[in-house]
Order: structure tokens, then sequence, then C-alpha cells
């Protein structure tokens, strides 16, 4: 309170270290505020009473910023009634004090100017709190506190800082929409897809979705066995493949299919997953790679395939146990140092919320997680895929196709989730139907598995940009590969 009297000289000489503020420009917002109401919409959508270093100026504009919500005059006058009793303005003489920061407001043209010296001054303030909230807890820490846990806490609010150092988007024009909208469309028209979205790898997948969309949440679900890592793991690879990194002006106007792929991988490892994407890509069995029953031909091939994928942008992050948060600020960092364009989890289920209060409530938990998911998705303006179990209830029902109720847990995945895709197939669940051999209840079991032999399903039970359908495709289990479906009538012309 003594330095707004005082308005403080800077060259004062102090026994301490201020923390950053600027009280001239905090004077100089709220005097152009009492004179012209209509400035503060330009404020309003970043500027709260608390970003203010002096608590009497953040009080003064939280009681403007109401009169004006409420399509009231905020003035002195007005003011006068509110503030006279507050023991804070006695030392001030309250109502003075409001009409000398309207009289001594020097210009209402630079508010945006004061407004962001506001929130800059308080985001280092914030800064200078949390760097000394780490020395002191890293010198005495508490015996429960593991440091890593610490470090987790650190790295979230830093993030919400720079979050909400994201001043607000105002409304766009419908011009402005427009042009965005043709230049998707263009996009598409352009590319050798005719994608708006990144391309899956998968043609009739891709024609219904227009590809993999930016800001797009995606869930891959199916009961156990069904391939999900597979058909993750195809997407991925295919994507990151694709990417082709412009080296020149002359390319930047090139589209592209493919981008830096981000792979969170709770349940295997890298090289597990690297050892499908060879066994996919040689067409040698990822069991014989395991137990090194290969042949010369093949291992020399798998060597000549490493070195063409060595440099494929696919990053995988094989933690487990791994926190929203941790993802968050970890895409977050891929986003900003390699320009993530694909970011896939495997799986939704192993994922921990960043909010204690959950922990007993699972549903709540993984509704807290979807929505991260769909509003990280938003802010790196990339799809993101997520890989999701299904209830044991499929596995009750004569029809095993899974449906939208039994996503497990489900929560607000339904509702947070742009896609939701179903694999399944028929063939895991007839094969463990075999009867007796010899009778003629094997004969028809075994033309029925020849009809669904490596035949697979993808079931669009959500499409928000489209319509829901199922998908046919092709499942190569001994590779861990999924392909494009072609029907008889597909195939070209035989010439006997």
């Amino acid at each position: 309170m003594t330095n707004i009297i005082q308005n403080i000289n800077a060259g004062d000489d102090k026994p301490y270290l201020q923390l950053p503020h600027n009280l001239d420009a905090e004077q100089q917002l709220l005097g152009a505020l009492l004179i012209n109401n209509n400035l503060f919409d330009r404020v309003s959508n970043y500027l709260r009473g608390e970003h203010f270093y002096e608590s009497v100026h953040g009080f003064v504009y939280d009681n403007i910023s109401k009169l004006i919500l409420a399509n009231k005059l905020a003035s002195p006058v007005t003011l006068k009634t509110i503030i006279e009793y507050d023991e804070r303005f006695a030392e001030l003489e309250g109502n003075k004090y409001l009409i000398k920061l309207a009289a001594d407001a020097s210009s209402i043209i630079n508010i945006d100017e004061y407004g962001k010296i506001i929130y800059h001054l308080y985001t280092w303030r914030n800064l200078i709190n949390l760097g000394n909230d780490i020395v002191t807890t890293s010198y005495s820490p508490p015996v429960d506190l593991n440091p890593f846990d610490h470090l987790e806490y650190v790295e979230q609010k830093l993030y919400t800082l720079a979050e909400r150092e994201k001043y607000g988007n105002d409304f766009k024009n419908f011009s402005t929409a427009l042009t965005e909208a043709i230049d998707t469309a263009a996009s598409a028209y352009l590319r050798d897809g005719k994608t708006s979205g990144l391309a899956s790898g998968f043609r009739d997948l891709d024609e219904v979705l227009g590809g993999l969309q930016p800001s797009d949440l995606l869930i891959i679900a199916g009961r156990p066995s069904m391939g999900k890592t597979a058909f993750a793991t195809n997407i991925a690879f295919h994507v990151a493949n694709k990417y082709e990194q412009l080296a020149s002006i002359e390319n930047t106007n090139k589209n592209n299919d493919g981008a830096v792929v981000g792979f969170f991988s709770l349940e295997m490892s890298s090289s597990q997953l690297a050892t499908r994407i060879i066994s996919e890509q040689t067409s040698v069995s990822s069991e014989k790679i395991r137990r090194g029953k290969i042949t010369n031909t093949e291992y020399e091939s798998l060597i000549d395939i490493a070195r063409k994928l060595q440099d494929i942008p696919l990053f995988i992050d094989e933690t487990g146990g791994i926190s929203m948060a941790q993802v968050s600020a970890r895409a977050r960092k891929l986003k900003r140092q390699n320009n993530l364009g694909l970011l896939i989890i495997d799986y939704l289920q192993l994922l921990t919320s960043s909010s204690r209060r959950y922990s007993e409530n699972r549903v709540q938990e993984l509704s807290e997680i979807t929505q991260s998911l769909k509003a990280l998705a938003k802010e790196l303006n990339i799809p993101i895929i997520a890989l999701s179990q299904l209830s044991r209830q499929v596995e009750s029902r004569d029809d095993k196709r899974p449906q939208l109720a039994d996503l497990r847990e489900s929560g607000s995945i339904e509702q947070d989730a742009d896609i939701v895709m179903f694999l399944y197939r028929e063939e895991y669940y007839l094969q463990r139907k075999e009867p007796k051999e010899g009778t003629e209840e094997h004969i028809l079991w075994q033309e029925n598995m020849n009809e669904v032999h490596q035949k697979a399903e993808v079931i669009l039970g959500k499409n928000r940009h489209g319509p829901t359908t199922s998908i046919p495709l092709y499942f190569d289990g001994s590779v861990t590969r999924f392909s494009d479906y072609i029907s008889e009538n597909k195939l070209p012309e035989r010439f006997e």
C-alpha cells in the first residue's frame, strides 16, 4: 500500500530484491478503463485481478469487470460505494484515488501494451516463486517425497504457466473460416492420396476418414489378440516412412502425407516394436526373428531393411506407468524440437491421471485422461491415436462384434473421441470352436474358416466427420501386418 502512495523510487537502495512489477502500467490501465469501458474487451480475454502486483489494483480491476459484465457503467462514482467501506482504501482516500487514476491516464491507445506488461510480470513472479519452491524443497525434502515426483510437479507447473501465457483466441470471422476450409480442400486435392489429413496407409479407411485429421482424438479399441498394437504400428510406420524433410524453400509448397510420429508404448519395449516393423517389412515371422531361426538370406534381408529404416522419424517412449502430465510434457517437447505430427498411445488404460483425487474412481480418472488427450490434440494441432481395451461382456454375446457400450471404463471416451474404431477378427473366435475332426460339423467349420481366414474388420463406431461403416482388411498374424482388402470383383481381369 505504501508503494502506491510513494510510487516507489526506482533508485532507492533495497536490502532485498523486489519481485518484478510495474505500478505505473497498472495505474495507467485502470485509469484507461475508468475513462472508456469499451476498452475492457481488449484485455478481458486474458487479464484477471490476480495478475496485478498491487492487491488494491487487482480488487479495482475485478470490480470494474463485474460492473461492465453486468452492463453497468464502471466509473469512480459507481465504484465509490463498493470501496468506501473497504479498509484497504482508507489510507488512500479511496474515491480520490480512483479519480486520480482516471485523471492521470495519459493514453487509452496503449491499453494492450499495459495489459501484456502486467501479465508478463505476473508470469515472471510465478517463475521466481516456483524457483524458490524448487530450492527450498530440494534443500529440505520431505522424507516421503521422491525427487522424480517433484520433478513431475515442477514440469506440470511450468507447462501450466506456458499454457496460461497463450492469450485466449477471439472469434474468427466467417471469411477466415472459409479461407481455412478452402486451404484444407486444396491440400487434399493436391495430395496423391486425396486426403486432407495424414494418410494412414489403408486406402478404404482414408477414403472414409479423409486421412488422420489434425486435432482429432482417435480411439482404436478391441479385445486382446485382435491386433490393436499391430494396426497402430502399421499406421505409425507408414506415416513416419512417408515423411520427407523439406530441405529447401522451393519445396515448401509440396504436400506431404507423412509426419514425425511419437509412440508411447506402455506395454511393449521399443525393441519389440522395432521387431514387429522389421517383420512386417521383410515378411519374416517375428517369432522366427526372436528365436533366431532364420536363414542367411533372411538375415541379410533384415540387415538391409534395418539400414533403410534407421532414419525414419519414429520416436518411441517405452516408459511404463506414465502419467498424463508426463505424456503432455514429452509430446510438447517433441513438437517443439522435431515438429511432431502424429501421437500414438498404447494403450489408454495404462495411463495414470495427474490428479490424485481420482485415485479411487477409475472411470472418472479415465474421463480426465481422455479430456486431456483431446485438449492436447487441439493444442498441438495433431491427430492423437489412443488404443483401448474392451470389456469382457463382448465374450458373453453370440455376436462378438464390438459396440460403443463395450468400451472398458468408458466414462467420456465415447464423448471426447472424434473417431472410435473397433478391430474385429471372426477367425480368432471361430478357430476356438473347432468340432471333432471327421464330422460334418468339422467340414462346415472348415469352410467357414476358409472364408474368414486372414480377414479383419475395422468397425467405425463413431465418426464425427462422416458415416459409420465397416471396412474389411487382411491380417497376417505371422508378420503382424494389416493390409488393404481386395475383393474378387476388384481384381484385374485374367486372360487365359
